[in-house]
Order: structure tokens, then C-alpha cells, then sequence
């Protein structure tokens, strides 16, 4: 009598593979043949994909939901740290900025927490960009209703 070898590890068709992925085939393929899936056991119809093939596909799913390119979901997949994407703005969602008046006309916003700022950074911007202008201006009185009074 012949035995049969089991593996215990689960193996999916590619129909399967979509299914839990929720990826279309044309995806999955194309996923394969750029490089950031591994390519399945066996070849055409008979391929199957395991729990990491599921594993890739969710991730690149995840990360592409998230704006991340193709190309940096490759070195992702490699071991490189991922980024922490920027949340995208929403109608509705509420921002905390910090508008700086340098002289009359000359304006800057900053968005602390966009930008992965500390309240220490946002004062040492501040001071450096006031520093900045007194160079660039010669001294000149930044404001001019002083001078009016």
C-alpha cells in the first residue's frame, strides 16, 4: 500500500487565494510577477499559494489602502521599517495650527502634529524663522503701528 504525503500546512487554489485576500486573480498574478508576492508551487492551473502567499497580499493590501507605492511596499516586504503614513484629511476632521505673523504680508502656518513636531521644536522654528527676518530685513521694525503711535 502507498502512502500518500499530507502536508499540514493549508494550501489555496488561486480562486481561494482571492477570496480571502479579496483581491481579484488579474491582481494576485500581476502581485506575482512584479516580484512582491512569491511565486506558488506548481505552475498554471495546478498552483497553489500557502498562508504566507495570504500573509504578502494582505500586507501590500493594507499598505497600498494606506497610499504607500508599489516600490516602497518592495523594500517593506525586504525587512525595512515601515512608515507611519500621514492620516488623510477629512471633510469634517479638526487641525490644530499655529499661525505665525512675521511682518505684514509675511505669514507661516504649522501644523505641529503633521509635521512631527514638539512644542519645544514648534518655539525653536519660531524663533529661528523671527531670527532669519531680522537678517534678511536690515533690523527694520517688524511692526509698523509702533512707529504710528
Amino acid at each position: 500500500m502507498k502512502s500518500e504525503k499530507t502536508s499540514t500546512k493549508p494550501s489555496y487554489s488561486l480562486a481561494e487565494l482571492c477570496v480571502f485576500s479579496d483581491l481579484p486573480p488579474r491582481t494576485v498574478r500581476y502581485y506575482v510577477q512584479i516580484g512582491l508576492v512569491d511565486r506558488p508551487e506548481g505552475e498554471t492551473r495546478a498552483a497553489r499559494y500557502g498562508p504566507r502567499h495570504l500573509e504578502q497580499l494582505l500586507l501590500i493590501k493594507k499598505w497600498t489602502a494606506a497610499g504607500v507605492s508599489l516600490e516602497r511596499i518592495r523594500e517593506l516586504l525586504r525587512g525595512e521599517q515601515a512608515p507611519i503614513p500621514p492620516r488623510p484629511r477629512a471633510v469634517g476632521s479638526v487641525e490644530v495650527c499655529s499661525h505665525l505673523t512675521v511682518a505684514d504680508g509675511i505669514e507661516v502656518v504649522i501644523e505641529p502634529g503633521r509635521a512631527g513636531l514638539s512644542p519645544e521644536q514648534v518655539r525653536g522654528l519660531v524663533k529661528g524663522i523671527m531670527g532669519v527676518f531680522a537678517q534678511v530685513s536690515g533690523g527694520v521694525r517688524l511692526e509698523r503701528d509702533k512707529s504710528n503711535n
